[in-house]
């Protein structure tokens, strides 16, 4: 029996976190314009004027000498201080009350989100995340909550507001406005506490995912900028992390949430077992979950024993990321097989 109180309501609560978000991304969007050159650019100015310094100093008298060294070495401290990451605020003041509004409006979207989503599955009296509509509303969700987690554990991840915001907006938005199904039962196949334990992580790893797929993309911007491929834009791209801190960043998201995509393949097997009389069957999106899983354990494993870091590896994990999506649209609309619960 569905209530459509709390359905309404549900529905509701997703559309003000829409709102929400959208406040988000025009707020991170504001903290960019406003911000002022990274600390990194400023460090390596610095570091520039004075190596001149130096130079000049070579030529200069000795008393002059003694100055200069120690005006040098006091402008380097300060810098080294100041700590080797980027914020995207810069010095800007304007720009950091503009960013710190933005991440209140996240939180504020995420809480709305969050009590959307219970509320559709208190709704229909089940887990909410049984059709295409539900499963992106979950997924934007966990995408929100990973970037807040990394916030509140003290990682300088504002960067990740402005790609976040925005992934998360245009998927809740497509989720509400093309995806959307009513509130209704499950089909008796889904009838299973495995649906809380094998969704709930596949939920969470697309999210988890997806946050990483984000530093990727940046790394590969990063990387071609510092190495002359790319124009510096000015100077947006500095203000975004270095191209290692981008690489390490998306390394152990996916080394962190990789066992949790290995358990929802495994706790996927064994409800097949119980729902249809085998553990594996190669259907579609059982094999291509297990593309997903082959793709993410080759990118750790060739970290891990052959050293891979840098173009090579991000290229592995796009790939990867490119296959969890087709897994999630592309055997859901395209393909035909005993997972089809899109709802289309």
């Amino acid at each position: 029996m569905i209530n459509e109180n709390l359905a309404h309501y549900s529905n509701l609560f997703i559309a003000l976190a829409l709102v929400a978000y959208a406040f988000a991304f025009f707020a991170y969007c504001g903290e960019w314009a406003f911000g002022s050159r990274s600390r990194i650019g400023a460090k390596a100015a610095a570091v520039g004027r004075s190596g001149q310094a130096r130079t000049a100093a070579a030529a200069a008298p000795e008393d002059a000498v003694a100055s200069v060294g120690a005006s040098g070495v006091s402008v380097l401290t300060r810098t080294v201080q100041e700590g080797e990451e980027p914020t995207v605020a810069g010095g800007s003041l304007r720009a950091e009350i503009v960013g710190r509004f933005a991440v209140m409006a996240t939180f504020i979207g995420f809480l709305l989100h969050a009590s959307g989503v219970l509320c559709r599955g208190l709704a229909a009296q089940r887990v909410p995340w049984a059709n295409m509509y539900e499963f992106s509303c979950a997924a934007a969700l966990a995408m929100a909550f990973a970037y807040l987690v990394l916030l509140v554990t003290g990682r300088k991840a504002r960067w990740l507001g402005l790609p976040v915001s925005f992934i998360v907006l245009l998927t809740l938005g497509l989720a509400y406005t093309v995806l959307y199904t009513d509130a209704e039962e499950l089909v008796p196949a889904l009838h299973s506490y495995w649906l809380y334990i094998h969704v709930t992580a596949a939920v969470l790893s697309t999210g988890a995912f997806g946050v990483a797929t984000i530093a990727t993309v940046l790394y590969l911007v990063k990387a071609a900028a510092e190495d002359g491929r790319l124009p510096r834009l000015g100077g947006v791209l500095e203000r975004v992390p270095s191209s290692g801190a981008l690489d390490r960043t998306a390394y152990r998201v996916i080394a962190f949430i990789f066992p949790l995509w290995t358990f929802a393949v495994i706790a996927g097997a064994i409800w097949a077992q119980k729902a249809w009389g085998r553990y594996w069957g190669w259907d579609p999106k059982e094999t291509w979950s297990f593309i997903v899983w082959v793709i993410y354990a080759a990118y750790l494993h060739a970290r891990a024993t052959h050293g891979w870091k840098g173009r090579a590896a991000a290229w592995i994990a796009l790939a990867a990321f490119v296959c969890v999506m087709f897994n999630y649209f592309g055997v859901n609309t395209l393909l035909t097989g005993k997972h089809s619960y899109a709802g289309l």
